[in-house]
């Protein structure tokens, strides 16, 4: 998408026009809501007749920066946001007080290696010259803790730049300190954000995780099951949870999916497994 140049426009620039617009007034016209410029009416743009053009602007928004910062394709990182870094164990255990808490903070504390799994694999994917200034498999995240965090983490440390999708929510809701700062975008609708996840992604990674984890999870198989978009690599880390929280066997043997179904996804337990499913699947391992 490319926009005329304020040097290749005979009109004055938006932003031009904004700072006139707001130099002092003093009539009853000039003051008044209705006279303020549209684009600048925060009360005007979040009515509830404007949602389509706040879906637009949404949706908008980070596609014009990640083009601008030549990132070409994406792998995304889904996860929990509630399981511990290795050196917050101690920590979460000393919170364990009743023996139904003591047995949920050990099953987190058993899923904790998946953040070293989802650092390196971060890591990996990033240690990779640009290529004629396009960026290719940059990590993606959430932009949250956990999970999130291990993977915008693991890309930082390989100094390379990462992605963070966040969302308001009553918690949280704030970016990891790993995100890089102009690749840091805050989404109001999940729908949208969603389908920022998706549409550059060439390959996702899917840690132990709740609801949000389950919601993209699932969305994603759905749009590979139905063509929506081309085949992935999807690599579910952690046989042993998705095997105990969800039947994927029982859902063909149901015939509510066809069993060929059962192969839009891969079981993994590491990093080194997982980079080598996504160099296999990528130009034969052009990314390695």
């Amino acid at each position: 998408m490319n926009f005329p140049s304020k040097a290749d426009s005979a009109f004055p620039s938006a932003r031009d026009e904004a700072r006139v617009a707001n130099a002092p007034t003093t009539s009853p016209q000039t003051e008044h809501p209705a006279y303020r410029l549209a684009f600048q009416d925060d009360d005007f743009l979040l009515r509830e007749e404007l949602r389509p053009v706040r879906f637009q602007l949404e949706l908008l928004k980070p596609e014009l920066l990640l083009k601008e910062a030549g990132i070409k394709s994406t792998f995304v990182f889904y996860g929990s946001a509630r399981i511990p870094a290795p050196d917050q164990v101690d920590a979460l255990r000393a919170t364990a007080d009743t023996p139904e808490r003591r047995r949920v903070v050990e099953n987190l504390v058993r899923n904790a290696r998946y953040y070293e799994e989802a650092r390196k694999l971060a890591y990996l994917a990033s240690c990779r010259p640009c290529s004629d200034g396009e960026r290719e498999l940059t990590v993606c995240s959430g932009g949250g803790p956990s999970i999130m965090e291990a993977a915008n983490r693991g890309a930082h440390e390989a100094g390379a730049p990462t992605i963070g999708l966040n969302i308001v929510l009553e918690h949280e809701q704030l970016p990891n300190p790993y995100v890089t700062p102009g690749l840091s975008f805050q989404f109001h609708y999940f729908a949208l954000r969603k389908m920022h996840f998706l549409m550059r992604a060439k390959a996702v990674a899917v840690f132990p995780g709740g609801f949000g984890t389950f919601d993209e999870m699932f969305e994603l198989l759905t749009l590979v099951q139905t063509t929506k978009m081309a085949p992935i690599p999807i690599l579910l880390f952690g046989k042993a949870f998705w095997e105990r929280v969800v039947n994927f066997q029982a859902l063909a043997d149901e015939g509510v999916i066809s069993p060929d179904d059962l192969q839009l996804f891969r079981f993994v337990e590491t990093a080194e497994e997982a980079w080598e499913i996504v160099c296999a699947a990528t130009s034969q391992g052009a990314y390695a």
